[in-house]
């Protein structure tokens, strides 16, 4: 009786270990929730990575033709690794962006090839800045930007810095600040920038952002150019302040490089932006 009762509770501790193990087993061999969306790692950030999750995407715009004289250009960053630039050229790009830098921690590593490359081929290219007002200061940001590549000269080939501010992919949306609190944030890293490069940093953001963030602030309107997020057949409305937009990207799966932007005007325009 003794060795059947011994066997019993031996089965019974058994089978109560692995009820135990069977839910650990399920939950380690259980797909990922579709709903969640993993945190990025730190500096893989791109200009306009939040676009499609937010404000979704409508139909594309009409040919450059159909909307009075557009110059298109492309902007990059490690994503998209060594980029053929003279195909791009041979498209009719004739302009870009690169990445240089995210918040006070990161560079891109593909710098080099691509705001040389630009260069290379005959493009007027410029370098932006991806903000993450939750680690440092704006001024601390610019500081950065400028030492990292994201310096202007004279040169006619050089396009003002762009502050890259929408929303946060490894956070709250907002970064944490207030309206105010945001506003301020920005303040400080175009007259930051300017004090460092004698420019106004173009400003990159989306409406919807603009608007749930910053309260939809008209501060900068008036000196800092827009480059405005929307990928829809037209730009919509614009953040507060300004009549115009600079720059619009308008789709983030254009031909060789995603991220085509429409340039409003003619080239000779874009070199007017470059030489201030």
């Amino acid at each position: 009786m003794r060795v059947h009762r011994s066997g019993t509770t031996l089965a019974g501790a058994a089978l109560a270990a692995l009820t135990l193990l069977l839910p650990l087993a399920a939950s380690a061999g259980a797909a990922p929730d579709p709903g969640v969306r993993p945190v990025p790692a730190r500096g893989s950030a791109s200009m306009g990575m939040g676009v499609l999750a937010h404000d979704g995407q409508g139909a594309a715009p009409g040919a450059a033709s159909a909307l009075a004289v557009q110059t298109e250009g492309v902007d990059v960053s490690s994503h998209q690794g060594n980029v053929a630039w003279s195909t791009l050229w041979n498209s009719g790009v004739k302009w870009a962006y690169v990445k240089a830098t995210e918040g006070t921690y990161y560079k891109n590593t593909y710098f080099n090839q691509q705001y040389t490359g630009s260069y290379n081929v005959g493009m007027i290219r410029g370098t932006y800045h991806f903000a993450t007002p939750d680690t440092t200061t704006g001024a601390a940001q610019a500081d950065y930007f400028v030492n990292n590549g994201g310096g202007w000269s004279k040169d006619g080939k050089t396009l003002p810095g762009v502050l890259d501010i929408e929303w946060n992919p490894y956070g709250a949306t907002c970064y944490g600040k207030t309206q105010a609190g945001m506003v301020t944030w920005i303040r400080d890293f175009v007259n930051r920038y300017k004090a460092r490069t004698g420019r106004d940093a173009v400003i990159y953001t989306a409406t919807s952002w603009w608007t749930q963030c910053t309260g939809n602030s008209s501060a900068f309107a008036s000196t800092n150019p827009l480059w405005i997020a929307r990928y829809a057949a037209t730009v919509g409305e614009l953040p507060a302040g300004w009549q115009y937009y600079t720059m619009w990207q308008y789709t983030s799966t254009g031909p060789t490089v995603g991220d085509h932007n429409h340039f409003n005007g003619d080239l000779s325009r874009v070199q007017a932006l470059a030489n201030g």
